[in-house]
């Protein structure tokens, strides 16, 4: 949150102050840090999909499905997205699961 200064002596002084400008200032790094999207969706009756994008591109999708599948025993696959791009799908609600293994590989050296 960002606050706007204030000047207690005339009413006028609050006419040459941009809001705008300084809410960028501050936000000026929102777009800088990418996250990764882990969430679930609900198919036929208790049935769930578990998706994961977002991730970088040098990042194997792959190779870490592999690790997820095996990790959690279920099945995945990795669909292409015209929008989204590349989108991890693995059976069931593994939202859990899943942040914390990517926690741990990714802080991992």
């Amino acid at each position: 949150m960002f606050k706007l200064p204030v000047h207690a002596n005339s009413a006028s002084s609050l006419d040459d102050i941009d809001p705008f400008a300084v809410a960028n200032a501050d936000d000026s790094d929102a777009g800088a840090k990418e996250s990764v999207h882990v969430r679930v969706q609900q198919r036929n009756g208790r049935k769930s999909l578990t998706t994961v994008q977002g991730l970088k591109k040098e990042y194997s999708y792959s190779k870490i499905l592999k690790d997820l599948k095996k990790e959690f025993c279920c099945n995945g696959t990795v669909v292409q997205d015209p929008e989204l791009g590349q989108v991890i799908e693995l059976q069931g609600n593994q939202r859990k699961n899943v942040s914390t293994f990517l926690i741990q590989v990714i802080n991992t050296p």
